[in-house]
């Protein structure tokens, strides 16, 4: 049986979360691989809506079992606070959630200092979340982090708390005045997280490799979108971690050979949250009217997304860095209505034609869209399961954005309950 990486294509808030709960029914392994608790994942069945931040959404399927990797920083009060209100909703965790030993820590001094940081830029933030997130990367990749693992001895992780105390309250006091933290303060935090989390602690790699060993089916979830990527995205406004495949790899312990699908979801449309170029971006009505209408507000900041039309030069970018052998569109239901639909085909650039996406994110903040205008549908298509349902103009454009992308159209979401789905192929 596969691995099937499901990974964000655009700038993330792609809609993942349903489509990994749709997939998650043929799955026994869920894995997260990547990003924190900035990132927010939205699934609704008939238990209700469920907004997750760290608990991969394949949870409500009996049959999985699902993992934290170590490529996860996770915040252990965010993360019992998932696992007690989903016990509180009647869904088995304790069971079938594992968290990675080898995942690092978001600490108390990492959300203060991502707040004071992002504070400090002014002007040029980057629209952070402020979560703790990108500091805590800083500290995994300066050696300086605390793994999941060292809570297992606290004993031995005391004396590594105080010099890092130390160095950590000198920059928030001299650099950024802000108020220092206690030795005592944050050890105790950490006995209580030892005293919750311990049941779920284990060596992740070790169920992933035994799983792919058996040909069981596993499905990989990616957090945010590739365009954030810290390599590949449109640094510096970028996440801190790896949201493409390759990040799958590293975030799980597990070898490329075992990555057998790769499925990029796109929105039918763009958006963005926080700072950086968005070349397609529409700042008027129709932008107002697509954020309005799919309620485009982010569901872990609740601050409202930047709306544009699909950009197919961003999309193909994508598909060529991750290798998608699946697309999978969502929100296609949001374009009812709009005539016509428009494509961004190419940029133009200092009287330019440019058909690439640019490294530089000063010359992609400066590129005009060039548009492809297609006709627009009236006839509904919100909760179709049919190919045949859909209106031909919907189907036309599907099939354009299917060519411009690169990687046949798979699945297509056209609602955020599971049975709102047109699955044209089997992805798992």
């Amino acid at each position: 049986m596969p691995a099937v990486a499901v990974v964000g294509g655009q700038w993330g808030d792609e809609g993942k979360g349903k489509i990994v709960d749709y997939l998650s029914q043929n799955a026994h392994i869920v894995a997260r691989y990547s990003g924190g608790n900035n990132a927010g994942h939205t699934v609704m069945n008939e238990a209700g809506e469920f907004k997750f931040h760290l608990v991969p959404s394949g949870i409500f399927w009996p049959q999985t079992t699902c993992i934290i990797g170590n490529g996860v920083v996770v915040d252990p009060d965010v993360l019992w606070q998932e696992i007690q209100g989903l016990a509180g909703r009647g869904v088995d965790v304790a069971a079938r959630l594992r968290l990675s030993d080898r995942a690092h820590l978001i600490m108390p001094y990492h959300i203060l200092l991502d707040q004071l940081e992002e504070r400090s830029r002014g002007r040029d933030a980057i629209g952070t979340t402020g979560k703790g997130v990108g500091p805590a990367y800083v500290d995994k990749t300066a050696r300086s982090g605390i793994r999941v693992g060292d809570l297992l001895d606290l004993e031995g992780l005391l004396p590594r708390l105080q010099a890092i105390l130390e160095y950590k309250n000198k920059l928030i006091t001299r650099v950024y005045d802000g108020t220092p933290f206690s030795v005592e303060q944050v050890f105790e935090r950490c006995r209580t997280w030892l005293e919750r989390l311990e049941p779920f602690i284990a060596p992740v790699e070790m169920t992933m490799r035994q799983a792919l060993e058996e040909q069981r089916s596993v499905l990989l979830e990616g957090a945010q979108g590739s365009l954030l990527d810290l390599d590949h995205g449109t640094y510096p406004y970028v996440t801190s971690s790896h949201p493409t495949v390759g990040g799958a790899c590293i975030g799980l312990g597990i070898s490329p050979r075992d990555v057998t699908g790769i499925c990029g979801v796109f929105k039918a449309y763009s958006t963005r949250v926080g700072g950086g170029p968005l070349p397609s971006e529409l700042n008027d009505a129709t932008g107002d009217a697509i954020r309005q209408r799919a309620w485009e507000y982010g569901t872990t900041t609740g601050r409202p997304r930047r709306c544009g039309w699909f950009d197919a030069i961003a999309a193909r970018y994508s598909a060529s860095v991750n290798g998608f052998t699946d697309a999978i569109l969502t929100r296609l239901d949001v374009l009812d209505g709009f005539h016509p639909v428009k494509v961004c085909v190419e940029y133009r650039y200092d009287g330019r034609e440019m058909r690439h996406f640019p490294s530089s994110t000063a010359q992609l903040a400066h590129c005009t869209p060039v548009y492809e205008e297609l006709p627009g549908w009236e006839r509904p298509t919100a909760g179709l399961t049919r190919w045949e349902e859909l209106p031909k103009e919907a189907q036309r454009y599907v099939a354009r954005l299917e060519e411009l992308i690169g990687s046949p159209i798979s699945l297509i979401s056209t609602g955020p309950r599971r049975h709102e789905t047109i699955a044209l192929r089997s992805v798992l």
